[in-house]
């Protein structure tokens, strides 16, 4: 899996520490900034969805995912 590296401000780091450990909604922060991009991806899909985008758009980029 790809690595990645990003500046996020303090306050934003520790909203998602507090829902991250053991008992809590993530196992770790990478676990919460990985589903809060796919949910933010899903969010613009039916974006794009309804916009007539999605098919054209998905079929462009479909190879890069694989990658």
């Amino acid at each position: 899996m790809p690595k990645i590296s990003l500046d996020m401000p303090a306050e934003l780091m520790n909203d998602l520490k507090r829902h991250t450990g053991d008992d809590k909604k993530f196992v770790s922060l990478a676990d919460a900034v990985r589903t809060a991009c796919r949910k933010l991806l899903d969010q613009l899909d039916e974006i794009d969805m309804r916009h007539g985008r999605l098919d054209r758009d998905k079929e462009r980029w479909k190879d890069l995912w694989k990658e």
